[in-house]
């Protein structure tokens, strides 16, 4: 009986408890409930738009020696000035045409015109065609290089370099001091999107991310000064 008396004690007090629980109460705790459940929602829909806008840059490719770029202001659809061509020699040569210098890992490489021969991944720094040299204002210099190991790998020592790090490019007896103002990857898939300011003269490298063999790291950089 003993037993018995406890039990229905029990049963009573938990009765008494689930009583206490006022409507408020209970119209509180529902509130909450729904509150978080917006936040997750609202936080998976962000999340997506985000997705969707990085694809939309994504749209922006190099593929082989050819280059689309696309930038904030492009997509604001401001339009680009539109530049006089430069005019190239006739004469096509193997020599270099100027040099990109990096004083930061030591390295000082020439260059050749983007439609020599030599102009190849596999033997020198390529000069990616459909860039502009750096005589062209608000034009882009694009240049490719290897990384990793062997004497082909020019490129191997970009990854120490940092955002306001300094590389020059001598050309035509000029040198064009240019600042890093971004660095950042995208996947290997034959298709590359470069970001740059259309409003300035860039210089923008290109090698494998270092101990990464499934992407890419890009560095764009921006003309600060020139030197006669």
């Amino acid at each position: 009986m003993l037993e018995f008396s406890i039990l229905i004690r029990m049963e009573k007090e938990l009765n008494t408890r689930s009583k206490r629980i006022s409507p408020s109460r209970t119209a509180f705790i529902g509130a909450l409930i729904t509150l978080i459940g917006g936040f997750f929602l609202s936080y998976n829909y962000i999340q997506s738009k985000k997705i969707v806008a990085y694809d939309y840059m994504a749209n922006a490719f190099y593929t082989g020696n050819e280059i689309i770029s696309i930038t904030e202001e492009e997509e604001k659809k401001e339009e680009k000035p539109v530049q006089e061509e430069e005019k190239l020699p006739e004469v096509i040569t193997n020599d270099y045409i100027g040099y990109l210098t990096i004083p930061k890992i030591n390295l000082t490489k020439g260059f050749l015109d983007y439609r020599s021969s030599e102009n190849d991944v596999e033997k020198n720094i390529l000069v990616v065609n459909g860039s502009d040299y750096p005589d062209k204002e608000k034009g882009n210099f694009i240049i490719a290089g290897h990384s990793g190991t062997g004497w082909k790998a020019f490129f191997n020592d970009l990854y120490q370099l940092q955002i306001n790090d300094t590389a020059y490019i001598n050309y035509k007896n000029k040198k064009y001091v240019y600042n890093i103002v971004n660095i950042y990857t995208q996947p290997k898939t034959g298709k590359l999107a470069i970001y740059r300011d259309y409003s300035k003269t860039t210089l923008t490298l290109i090698t494998c991310t270092n101990n990464d063999s499934t992407t890419q790291t890009i560095y764009i950089a921006e003309l600060i000064n020139i030197e006669e």
